[in-house]
C-alpha cells in the first residue's frame, strides 16, 4: 500500500522525488492517530540527507522512500533544502522525538507496540526504558533485528499475529526502509516506522545530542565528536548541500 503526492491529505515537498511532508510535529501526530484508528497500513519513513543521496544511487531504496505514506524531514539538511527551492517544511520532525510523541499517545490509547531491531540486548533494554516511561502501553512483542531473508517469513507472521498498533524497526538504513517497503502489506501493522540507532539511544548504549547541539542543528556534529569513525559517512552531508545548491529548483522535479 502506498500513496502518490496527488491523494495525500497533506503538503509535500518532493525533494529529488522524495514527497517530505510539510507538516509540524503535532500535525504529524494528529495524522498518525488517525491512521492508528483506520486500521489502514502506514509506512513512515524519518527521511535525511544521507537516505535521499542514498536513493539517487539505488532504485529499489528510492522506490522505498517515495511509496511510503509519511516521509518526515528529520535531518536538518531536508528542512534547509526545502527552505531553499523557497517550499519550506514547518520544521524538523525528528524521528526519535517523534517515537516519543507516538508512545506518549499510545499511554494514553493504550495502543500495543512491536519492538523489532538491534541486538536483542538492546531491545530488551530499550523495551525496559520505553515500559517504564509509558505503563500504559501494551507491547505486542520484543525482537532483534538480527535474522536472514530465508526467516523473514516468520518474522512477518509473529508480527501479524501479535496485531500491533505501532512497530518500530530499527536495522541498518540499507536495510530497514526496503525491509519494511516490501513486506507492508503482509505485516499490515496501522503505523510501521524504521527507527534507526533511537533503540541504542534508549537503551543509553549511544547519547543524543545536548539540547544546545539540537537547537543549533549540529545533532551531527556531535555525533561525529564522539564517534569520530563516522567521518565516512558524515561526508555525504556537504554532497548534499552542494548538490542542492548546484541543482537549485531542478532538485523539485521527481527525476
Amino acid at each position: 500500500m502506498s500513496q502518490s503526492a496527488e491523494t495525500r491529505s497533506f503538503p509535500t515537498v518532493s525533494i529529488y522525488g522524495i514527497p517530505f511532508s510539510k507538516m509540524n510535529m503535532a500535525q504529524t501526530v494528529e495524522y498518525l492517530i488517525k491512521a492508528v484508528a483506520s486500521g489502514k497500513s502506514h509506512r513512515v519513513v524519518t527521511g535525511n540527507p544521507e537516505m535521499v543521496m542514498k536513493s539517487l544511487q539505488n532504485p529499489v531504496f528510492r522506490r522505498a522512500l517515495a511509496t511510503a505514506e509519511l516521509v518526515v524531514p528529520d535531518g536538518t539538511g531536508v528542512v534547509w533544502a526545502a527552505r531553499r527551492v523557497r517550499q519550506p517544511v514547518a520544521e524538523r520532525v525528528a524521528g526519535y522525538d517523534l517515537l516519543h510523541e507516538l508512545m506518549r499517545e499510545g499511554d494514553r490509547r493504550q495502543w500495543s507496540v512491536y519492538l523489532l531491531g538491534a541486538s536483542q540486548e538492546v531491545v530488551d533494554a530499550a523495551h525496559a526504558k520505553l515500559a517504564s516511561l509509558y505503563p500504559g502501553v501494551r507491547f505486542a512483542g520484543v525482537r532483534n533485528g538480527y535474522f536472514t531473508d530465508r526467516e523473514d517469513e516468520a518474522v512477518v507472521a509473529a508480527i501479524r499475529e501479535a496485531k500491533p498498533d505501532l512497530l518500530f524497526v530499527a536495522r541498518s538504513m540499507d536495510n530497514q526502509e526496503p525491509w519494511l517497503a516490501k513486506h507492508q502489506s503482509a505485516l499490515g501493522v496501522p503505523v510501521m516506522m524504521g527507527v534507526g540507532g533511537s533503540f541504542d539511544v534508549l537503551a543509553g548504549k549511544t547519547k543524543r545530542a545536548p539540547s544546545l547541539f539540537i537547537k543549533l542543528r549540529l545533532e551531527w556534529f556531535y555525533r561525529l565528536l564522539r564517534e569520530p569513525t563516522r567521518i565516512r559517512r558524515m561526508m555525504v552531508l556537504p554532497q548534499f548541500a552542494l548538490k542542492v545548491a548546484r541543482d537549485g529548483d531542478n532538485l523539485l522535479q521527481t527525476k
